[in-house]
């Protein structure tokens, strides 16, 4: 027996956030959807899972299930418009703007909103040379694919991008980059606002600021991030 966690349109459709499924040793985790299908016909007019999650891990469909395990639907953040996933990425290279305006680029959407987080010359009265970003990477992508999800099920958004940026970053450089297309302006500002807000709390992420003569994590001394 599987026990399977169903989120937004889909808890909504089935009437439960978690229901049990009996599938056979070994079944991959997209064959839930199958067996959800011809067990709750009101899923039929919904977009599929745009991703799978086993016990708080995410994996793909090919995945294959023991007895027990705790299996999470991920919705498409856009509800189905497109039924792209949100693009959510940590690299080492720079942010490229075109990059993240053509993932949220959609035809039903009347408003873009982008938000850049820069590498500013000055921090806390010292002139700062340069930063360093650290990640522990799976679980910040983890997170950020959370905070990705969320923003679908608050607001009518279209497609979500959120990008970080690690290492070595100079002053002008471009450290985050999130952007949210909608049908209206008032949800992409406002989901757009959560998740840098969000992002900032929780995605496990830390800057380090090098200036002439010292440097220091941001946050060592419970100063703002």
């Amino acid at each position: 027996m599987i026990n399977v966690r169903l989120f937004a349109f889909y808890r909504e459709a089935v009437g439960a956030p978690v229901v049990q499924v009996a599938l056979d040793e070994g079944s991959r985790a997209e064959a839930l959807w199958t067996a959800l299908l011809t067990r709750f016909p009101a899923l039929v007019s919904l977009p599929e899972p745009s991703g799978y999650a086993v016990n708080d891990e995410y994996v793909d469909g090919e995945r294959a299930l023991r007895e027990q395990d705790e299996v999470a639907l991920i919705p498409p953040v856009s509800g189905g418009a497109g039924g792209r996933a949100p693009l959510v990425e940590i690299t080492d290279g720079p942010i490229s703007l075109d990059h993240v305006l053509n993932e949220v680029a959609d035809p039903a959407a009347g408003a873009i909103v982008v938000f850049l987080g820069v590498v500013r010359d000055n921090a806390r009265g010292r002139r700062v040379d340069h930063l360093a970003y650290e990640a522990y990477e799976s679980m910040a992508r983890r997170e950020m694919e959370r905070i990705a999800a969320e923003l679908g099920e608050r607001w009518p958004v279209s497609r979500v991008v959120i990008v970080h940026r690690t290492g070595v970053l100079r002053v002008g450089e471009a450290s985050v980059a999130i952007s949210v297309s909608a049908p209206h302006r008032a949800a992409a500002f406002a989901a757009g606002q959560f998740a840098i807000d969000t992002l900032k709390r929780t995605v496990p992420i830390w800057k380090k600021e090098i200036w002439e003569g010292g440097e220091a994590w941001v946050g060592a001394d419970s100063r703002e991030r």
